[in-house]
């Protein structure tokens, strides 16, 4: 029979999370970032302390960006294994809420642990307490709930037996995957109870791969038998699942053209025959002529985003249907798609067997080659010696240095979609967090990936509008001596949105700092900002400098942040589609009754049922 062994809370806590562990042996959540204050410093902090090597602490400078750099982590093993984060219970617990929206929204694995009010409440209110005036029950931390795959409060000790292993279902579920808030209750994590010691006995999670329906298989195996001029759409459940072979062969086996979203992206080579790039708003010109005649689209591990389907205008072939394969039921009956709720490896696999030798091959090569000479021509360097390069510039620059083992990635502004419809990703090589496209994910996210996967070489690609947001986890790279490569576009405010507010027939307004009600135009020296946390910091003088900068940063244990100029006007002139923002009706001037006209003509085309 088993005994017992006397624990705080938040003891059997870490105990018990430094014992959970992946097939392969290792822990499933590797440690935890922490940010120690009012609610988590006593009794989260002791205990953290007490463990030590056996469940690591990481100390962050942000609460939101430390939780962007475990999600980055766990994105970067594929939801194989996870971080957890706690933070003290006001304003940094809030400052986590955006973080865990991230996770939430791109089904990602993170453990977030915000200290919460009194259980007991005698000194109530307590220092950050959020009061509710007509709910006694309610906290800072309920702001998590809508933004959690699980939420629970530890309002007594024994309430962890269930809570935990609840945590870590929810977190190793493929189709529940996201987010888990265990809000702990700061008096309930010091106060000590008899804990049954087989609770902290090894504990191996499997992710399982749930076969589909044969049913449903059925149906999908009809529906491309059927069909003339298939694509498919490869998501991010491509990567999830491992099916980057099943998809290749898949495809390959039977004709069927390849466009990838944002998050699957690098699931199969930019090289291959079949990858005809990304679809939609921020789709190159052969997806979306692809997309444009397609009779079904065979979603796989997509929850297609409106940026994938141009707002639903972009699959645009009268009478075509639409198959989605996922784990999530939610996500496969979208749109009214013919489901395959499953494993897409497993799905690919069964799916491929019965459709023996049926082929298509109706794709047009030579689009696919037109397309790749449009990229080449417009990431060329600038003709002109001196002239701001524009972002398109920038990414051929890093393009022709990057090796096999190189990983671009970004999160908002222009770069996400600019790297989408341009760069060149070798098996594995791109990470974009573009389903929430969270502003301050860059330099967190960089580093996180790169705790991930140390044998990669990481390019970080930020606008100066998002590294302004967020930049201060560069300073715990430094210390940590986590190496990547920050390419710094500097083009003087938010350009994106600029374009977009142009576009919508609205003036420049408050986006741009030439165009904001300011008495003086700021001059950052992003070079000694980032130099004086510890980071190797220059500025690059044009295209060439910047490449050979890169080349330069591979030798070094820090940092390296490489700042340059661009011109914040011109697009990418390539690519692209429709993409739904709403343009006033009525009040503007004749730009924006232009807007409005070209907005309506483009919603008349949208086909969100079928």
């Amino acid at each position: 029979m088993s005994g017992t062994v006397r624990l705080t809370a938040a003891q059997a806590m870490m105990r018990w999370l430094s014992v959970q562990m992946t097939e392969e042996g290792e822990r499933f959540i590797e440690g935890c970032w922490a940010i120690f204050g009012h609610g988590n410093v006593a009794g989260i902090g002791e205990a953290l302390h007490g463990i030590g090597d056996a469940f690591p602490t990481w100390r962050g400078q942000n609460e939101q960006t430390m939780a962007h750099a475990a999600i980055a982590y766990a994105k970067t093993m594929r939801r194989r294994r996870a971080q957890a984060v706690t933070s003290s219970i006001g304003p940094g617990a809030t400052n986590m809420v955006t973080a865990a929206a991230l996770a939430h929204v791109n089904r990602l694995p993170v453990l977030f642990i915000p200290g919460d009010v009194f259980a007991n409440r005698r000194p109530d209110p307590v220092l950050q307490q959020i009061e509710d005036f007509d709910d006694g029950t309610v906290s800072a931390n309920d702001c998590f709930r809508p933004v959690s795959r699980y939420f629970d409060r530890i309002q007594r000790p024994e309430q962890l037996l269930t809570a935990l292993p609840g945590a870590l279902r929810v977190m190793t579920d493929p189709a529940n995957c996201g987010p888990v808030t265990l809000a702990f209750c700061q008096d309930v994590q010091a106060e000590a109870y008899d804990w049954p010691e087989s609770f902290f006995e090894p504990k191996t999670w499997r992710i399982r791969r749930p076969e589909p329906d044969p049913v449903e298989v059925a149906e999908a195996v009809r529906l491309i038998a059927a069909a003339s001029r298939p694509v498919i759409v490869a998501g991010g459940g491509v990567l999830y699942s491992g099916a980057e072979a099943e998809l290749v062969d898949f495809a390959t086996r039977h004709g069927i053209p390849v466009v990838e979203t944002q998050a699957g992206k690098s699931a199969l080579s930019w090289e291959h025959e079949l990858n005809f790039g990304s679809p939609g708003v921020t789709g190159s010109a052969c997806a979306n002529e692809l997309a444009a005649r397609a009779d079904l689209v065979i979603g796989v591990g997509t929850r297609f985003q409106d940026f994938t389907t141009g707002s639903w205008t972009v699959f645009a072939e009268p009478g075509r249907k639409l198959l989605s394969i996922n784990l999530a039921g939610y996500d496969a009956q979208k749109h009214g798609a013919t489901p395959v709720v499953g494993d897409a490896r497993v799905a690919l696999q069964r799916i491929g067997a019965e459709l023996g030798d049926r082929r298509f091959d109706w794709h047009d090569p030579a689009a696919r080659r037109d397309w790749h000479e449009a990229v080449r021509h417009v990431t060329a360097a600038p003709a002109e010696g001196n002239a701001l390069p524009t972002d398109a510039q920038v990414i051929g620059a890093v393009q022709r240095v990057a090796r096999g083992n190189t990983v671009a990635m970004c999160a908002a502004g222009t770069m996400p979609g600019a790297l989408q419809v341009l760069w060149q990703a070798a098996p594995g090589g791109y990470h974009m967090e573009y389903g929430y496209s969270c502003m301050g994910y860059e330099v967190a996210g960089a580093m996180g990936i790169k705790l991930a996967a140390p044998e990669r070489e990481v390019i970080c690609f930020v606008g100066d509008g998002s590294y302004m947001m967020a930049n201060s986890e560069l300073a715990t790279a430094v210390m940590r001596r986590v190496p990547f490569t920050i390419v710094l576009t500097d083009n003087r405010g938010y350009g994106c949105i600029n374009r977009l507010q142009i576009e919508c027939g609205g003036a420049e307004f408050n986006n741009m700092y030439k165009d904001s009600n300011v008495e003086v135009q700021p001059e950052i020296d992003f070079v000694a900002h980032a130099a004086s946390m510890g980071a190797h910091a220059e500025k690059a003088s044009g295209i060439a400098d910047l490449e050979a900068k890169i080349l330069a940063a591979r030798s070094r244990d820090i940092p390296t942040v490489i700042v340059i100029d661009t011109d914040a006007v011109p697009g990418l002139d390539v690519g692209g589609h429709w993409w739904d923002v709403a343009v006033p009706q009525a009040g503007g001037p004749e730009r924006l009754r232009e807007a409005r006209a070209r907005y309506e003509a483009n919603s008349a085309r949208q086909r969100i049922f079928d």
